[in-house]
């Protein structure tokens, strides 16, 4: 079965579908409801209240999730009842679309949570700005909205409760599946024909997605009080094979070598075609393994390729000739991984027998709290952001002032009974990047025309109501449930939806069609010309800050590493935040780095040197990792001190780019060379194992002196 053949079944049985049948189903109820008791109107304002309020259900902890949406019910309430009273003035109204609209965009200095809030508030904002509506119906109107949003956050909360686990087990099926497919890209580069630059551009944007995958995961396991505290049953299955899977994923980063030098020696001998071989099948079974875990069903094969490893060895041993001089100690260390990988294939299959004594170990709950941000509510951190130097604020400026401008061209230039559109779109599609905006603009044109054309094909082949009915129902499912995962999808699925949704009011669609491609082009138009020309933030700008971080994890897991090399005890939880701290900052500087390269081309800066340092960050870490892997299977090995010194020269050379990027930066302290007095002597003799150690000890030292080159010539 492949990945692509996967993908369906993972969708088919994931969040993002149950998501959509949940929302669909609780913004339709209420609608339904009134409508048969002829009470069509307020239905309509119940299903816009539940609506708004689901923009905020995004993953996350419950508590999380209640708070957000009692905030949100809140915030609606109030911008419904100010936009009810001072939409009969004009001026006033545009002072409210500008000022709310900076105030809702600013709740993003919280998080993405806070941000989704102020989005369903502008929304409820935005819709009410052209109904005509009396005092009395003000009031109404504002209990409607609220009552609506109460409904779906009360049965949102009461779903969750009937299957706890499940949104875990999805997320940590999507965290393994990303995983695997990081796992099945690093076997081209085990493909001679290959080319090894294209095979690092996908590799580190997958790199992108698994760290995403992991974060949610943590976000959902760590913060849920039940699963940590869950000793005994499926809560601690889950912590299991998670950390299984983040260990793994270690093993799998840790199978770098030098691959062009690799290629070079060992190309004509076959045993790489093979190797990349046996990396995809234990790819698929890894992946079969987390599509088990996300449809909650058993799982019965036990990986083994002890077979197909022997055979690599018997293969391996045969090429070793001393008298050529020919060293396959690269190609045992990639065996040697090999198994590592095959070993955690087969722990992380124990998730399956409730009896395995290894699924419930202890894992120390106590430190999970340190592997997730804390969430920072305090009026400080907003006030600490309202400077032009800070980029929300920036956004939130451009925000008021693309709203305010879309308010003013809705009402010269009228198409129609529903120019909010305008003021909507500029709204939804300006971001905070210049890069995210002209994405997102793309995406909203492209499915708006093409789910236009498929509408009006629809409401041209198919008269009756209730299949219209029926197939605005799938249509909405299916907007819901791509709006996280392919946003073109979800516009292309909307617009039919609206578009059938607006006959049952009675309204012509081929009119409303024309109404909101016209309202969307401008919409658009005016969001791409805010992003470019109202304070733009360009990643070429922010691109520094990451490359500091990036520097700074990689100097951390170096200290590690020179830690154990020295003889020093591992402490496994600090060792485990570093790594994290690694994979985070590789993964942003990354998907940074991606976003800059779709801005127009003079707003670039050294794409070429970025990329290099990208990439050569990512081959240190993977030998730090590698390293690491080498040394967890051999606990208390040390070297002497003169053999530790390149970890010393690759430090300084670390730490010499960290100054360049942040000059704030104080002083590192050098590594540590002595060792205990038993370990202080150097071995009699050098085996070779300790010639590979050293050798790639010197490519660690290399990789850190590139870096600090091309960082300098990146800052130029």
């Amino acid at each position: 079965m492949t990945f692509d053949t996967r993908r369906l079944q993972f969708f088919l049985f994931g969040q993002d579908l149950a998501d959509g049948l949940r929302i669909t189903l609780l913004v339709l109820i209420p609608g339904l409801i009134c409508a048969y008791l002829n009470q069509l109107q307020a239905g309509f304002i119940l299903s816009l209240g539940a609506l708004c309020v689901s923009v905020t259900d995004i993953p996350g902890p419950t508590l999380h999730k209640r708070n957000g949406m009692l905030a949100c019910v809140l915030c609606m309430l109030l911008v419904a009842l100010v936009t009810g009273f001072v939409r009969h003035n004009v001026y006033v109204l545009g002072a409210e679309i500008m000022l709310f609209s900076f105030c809702f965009t600013m709740l993003m200095v919280y998080g993405n949570r806070a941000g989704a809030v102020g989005t369903a508030a502008l929304l409820v904002m935005i819709i009410m700005m052209d109904q005509p509506l009396t005092p009395q119906q003000v009031l109404q109107y504002a209990a409607l909205v609220s009552v609506g949003g109460l409904w779906y956050t009360a049965a949102s909360l009461l779903t969750r409760q009937v299957r706890p686990y499940r949104p875990v087990e999805r997320a940590l099926g999507e965290c393994i599946h990303a995983i695997a497919k990081f796992l099945e890209l690093k076997a081209d580069f085990y493909e001679p024909q290959k080319d090894l630059n294209a095979a690092y551009r996908i590799l580190l944007a997958q790199q992108v997605v698994v760290s995403e995958r992991q974060d949610a995961m943590r976000q959902l396991l760590f913060k849920s009080r039940q699963l940590v505290e869950d000793s005994t049953g499926i809560g601690r299955a889950l912590m299991f094979a998670f950390i299984e899977a983040i260990d793994l994923y270690e093993h799998i980063t840790a199978t770098y070598y030098d691959y062009a030098a690799l290629r070079q020696r060992f190309g004509a001998t076959g045993l790489l075609p093979d190797m990349a071989r046996l990396i995809r099948e234990m790819a698929a079974e890894l992946d079969a393994i987390g599509l088990a875990i996300h449809s909650k069903r058993p799982y019965h094969t036990r990986p083994d390729w002890t077979a197909e490893l022997d055979q690599l060895k018997a293969r391996i041993d045969a090429l070793a000739d001393p008298d050529s001089g020919i060293s396959v100690l690269m190609l045992k260390k990639v065996l040697v991984n090999f198994r590592n990988m095959q070993q955690q294939l087969q722990a992380l299959v124990q998730y399956f027998d409730p009896a395995s004594p290894t699924r419930r170990r202890d894992v120390g709950p106590v430190e999970y709290r340190r592997f997730v941000s804390r969430e920072n509510l305090s009026p400080d951190l907003l006030l600490s952001n309202l400077t032009i130097k800070s980029s929300v604020f920036r956004h939130a400026v451009r925000m008021g002032l693309a709203c305010l401008f879309g308010f003013v061209v809705a009402k010269w230039v009228s198409f129609g009974h529903h120019s909010y559109w305008i003021v909507m779109t500029c709204a939804f599609m300006l971001k905070p990047g210049f890069s995210l905006t002209k994405e997102r603009n793309y995406q909203r044109v492209l499915g708006t025309i093409g789910g236009g054309l498929l509408g009006v094909v629809l409401l041209w082949l198919i008269t009756d109501p209730t299949l219209r009915f029926v197939l605005m129902v799938f249509l909405m499912i299916g907007t819901y449930s791509f709006q996280r995962r392919n946003y073109v999808v979800s516009v292309f699925l909307m617009t039919p939806f609206l578009l059938i949704m607006f006959t049952f009011l009675g309204l012509g669609f081929l009119q409303l069609l024309g109404e909101r491609v016209v309202d969307t082009l401008i919409g658009c138009a005016i969001a791409l010309a805010a992003g470019y020309l109202l304070f733009p933030t360009w990643e070429a700008n922010q691109l520094r800050h990451f490359m500091r971080d990036v520097v700074e994890a990689n100097l951390r897991y170096l200290q590690q590493l020179a830690d154990r090399l020295a003889g020093r005890p591992l402490q496994l939880t600090e060792y485990k935040l570093v790594r994290k701290a690694v994979y985070i900052s590789s993964a942003n500087l990354s998907a940074a780095f991606q976003r800059m390269l779709s801005e127009p081309e003079s707003k670039r800066q050294h794409s070429e040197e970025v990329q290099q340092f990208v990439v050569l960050n990512h081959i240190l870490s993977s030998n730090i990792a590698t390293l690491g892997a080498t040394l967890t299977t051999q606990p208390g090995t040390t070297v002497p001190p003169e053999q530790q010194r390149p970890l010393g020269q690759a430090m300084a050379a670390l730490t010499a780019s960290l100054r360049r990027l942040d000059p704030a930066t104080p002083a590192a302290a050098a590594p540590a060379e002595s060792a205990p007095a038993e370990a202080a002597a150097a071995p009699a003799t050098r085996t070779p194992d300790d010639q590979i150690l050293t050798e790639q000890l010197a490519f660690i030292r290399q990789l850190s002196q590139d870096i600090s080159k091309v960082t300098e010539a990146a800052l130029t």
